[in-house]
């Protein structure tokens, strides 16, 4: 099997977790990562949120030299344990990461927006959309160095 069909079919399983789980009643102490449907449906969003940040002008200066496999893996990890998965993200914290990099609200703001557009491709429910947001905005502090 191609890896385009590969892909084609872990999207499409993807978007039916997440359509099932917005329809699906979770038990109240589900955490954000169940409901997102786990560790294969983060993965399938961070690598549309790259794609997206790839061809967003406004934006892809910044990652012209980042090794683009490795963020991805660190940024599965990074959601993961964001959402209360069981994941532990190895990376620096955000303030290090970014110190010197220059990061304008604007950039942060349109990063926000490819992400918005990698959950909305896969029809992410609007409640777990919030909560990622929330739970992943508190960074803006430690990147942004320029309002």
């Amino acid at each position: 099997m191609s890896l385009s069909k590969k892909i084609i079919g872990i999207t499409v399983a993807v978007a039916a977790t997440w359509t099932l789980s917005g329809a699906t009643s979770f038990a109240a102490d589900a955490s954000l990562y169940e409901r997102l449907g786990g560790k294969g449906a983060i993965q399938a969003v961070v690598t549309k949120f790259i794609s997206n940040v790839g061809g967003d002008s406004r934006i892809n200066g910044y990652f012209a030299k980042t090794d683009l496999k490795k963020l991805n893996s660190l940024l599965v990890e990074q959601v993961c344990q964001a959402t209360g998965g069981p994941c532990t993200y190895p990376g620096r914290d955000m303030k290090t990461a970014h110190k010197g990099m220059k990061v304008t609200g604007a950039a942060f703001n349109a990063l926000v927006e490819d992400l918005i557009s990698a959950l909305d491709t896969f029809n992410v429910p609007q409640k777990e959309k919030d909560e990622l947001i929330g739970a992943l905005g508190g960074m803006k502090g430690d990147i942004v160095e320029i309002p």
